[in-house]
């Protein structure tokens, strides 16, 4: 019996009674293997049940082999044409563009099997880096909608209506009536200046701007949306309502009841509800300020995807599975449920689950706000370049912060050609 692709079976499976799209899904059968890891692998672990009561005959195996590893090894398997790659690949969104542009042959165009026509399901700023041209190279997974994680005690104590602060002058503002409140053991938030630039790539993504053109042609860091980002961190740092901390620093501190909020993509929630689980209904979430009154209130930190290996001997029932997983609400919502990934597909956001209020978060329905934003995240380019210009712009920012350079414009025409020369690519007029 010739063998039915797999966009025929998708598409017959919701044409036809169950006991026919039960049948299509006995066309598929083998094995997929998927690498990822951590948490990541946990969730994918919970799709498999709902995976096999539509595909019985294919059985999954789910490999954790730790972040670092997956990446290593998938760069070795590339140089390899292909060698020892499981069937399913996870990949972090701002390391993706290494792959595409150094092993152009080496995953599958998801186009192919029909990617291209489930993408709308999608925000368009999950795609910018998982494409080359026309091709898409990986599937939306979890994304990181920004978002300021607040102290509701704390805030009240100091007089701090966290629905009034809509600008970052406010945010500037209430970090003052926090520091009077409290004398100055308490800080408005934490910044990782000197060993991240974060907050820098936050403010700068809500604003349009990023290190590079959205067509990875040009280095943009110096346009003015990014001129305004780091100008805004300085002004928070100089007006001392910004503590230094490193990541672990963070988490010490909020434990300590010392900040007051924490700025971060909305996966921080898990951060937050598992070390402090003692500050349960203490914590709210709100939208994070814009650079002007009325501007974008909406930003993306972190992500990954699901990318399917050219060398794979089982691709239709690979990318099956990854459609399972991540183009379906019952897919992306387990995952929610079970281990705080931030769902890229938009109907997730109106499942029923995301409206209900959670306990630790003071009953307040944080899903609802996180994926609320989702739509207004603008789109950004690391390209395969991303780590070069990351690391000159964590020395920038922390040189511009003592005062090396006079304005931000100035530092910043300083890391473009920095970050021109590292990577060939000229600096946008």
């Amino acid at each position: 019996m010739k063998k039915t692709t797999l966009l025929t079976t998708l598409a017959l499976a919701t044409l036809l009674p169950a006991s026919s799209a039960a049948a299509q899904g006995s066309a598929l059968s083998g094995t997929v293997t998927v690498w990822s890891w951590d948490v990541a692998a946990k969730a994918l672990q919970a799709t498999v049940p709902s995976f096999n009561a539509k595909y019985p005959n294919v059985k999954v195996n789910i490999v954790d082999l730790g972040n670092q590893n997956v990446y290593d090894r998938g760069l070795a398997g590339c140089a390899a044409g292909g060698a020892d790659l499981p069937d399913v690949y996870s990949i972090e969104n701002n390391e993706a563009e290494v792959f595409w542009a150094r092993f152009p042959d080496c995953f599958t165009d998801l186009n192919t099997l029909g990617a291209d026509k489930i993408a709308a399901q999608f925000p368009a700023f999950k795609w910018t880096e998982l494409m080359a041209g026309n091709k898409r190279y990986a599937m939306p997974w979890d994304s990181g909608p920004v978002v300021i994680f607040y102290r509701r005690d704390l805030y009240q104590q100091a007089g701090v209506n966290p629905a009034a602060v809509k600008t970052w002058d406010d945010f500037l503002a209430a970090g003052k009536k926090v520091n009077a409140k409290f004398g100055g053991s308490v800080k408005m938030g934490a910044i990782g200046n000197g060993q991240d630039d974060e907050w820098f790539r936050m403010l700068a993504n809500q604003n349009g701007c990023f290190y590079f053109d959205n067509a990875a042609t040009q280095v943009t860091v110096a346009k003015s949306g990014c001129v305004q980002a780091l100008d805004t961190v300085k002004k928070l740092l100089a007006g001392g309502v910004l503590t230094t901390a490193d990541w672990g620093g963070q988490i010490t501190a909020f434990k300590a009841n010392k900040l007051a909020s924490a700025m971060f993509g909305a996966w921080y929630e898990g951060t937050i509800r598992t070390n402090a689980p003692d500050q349960k209904g203490k914590w709210g979430v709100y939208p994070m300020p814009a650079s002007k009154a009325g501007g974008v209130r909406a930003s993306n930190l972190g992500g990954s995807a699901l990318a399917l290996p050219a060398s794979s001997k089982n691709k239709e029932a690979a990318y099956a599975f990854m459609q399972n997983a991540l183009a379906t609400t019952n897919g992306q919502v387990s995952m929610l449920k079970g281990q705080g990934l931030v769902p890229s597909l938009l109907s997730a956001a109106k499942d029923p689950y995301v409206a209900q209020p959670q306990a630790y978060w003071g009953g307040q329905k944080v899903w609802q706000t996180i994926l609320d934003t989702l739509g207004d995240v603008p789109q950004a380019r690391g390209t395969q370049y991303f780590q070069d210009a990351r690391q000159i712009m964590i020395v920038v920012q922390a040189d511009y912060v003592k005062g090396k350079y006079k304005t931000a414009q100035e530092a910043l025409n300083d890391a473009a050609k920095k970050i021109s020369s590292a990577t060939g690519l000229p600096v946008a007029k």
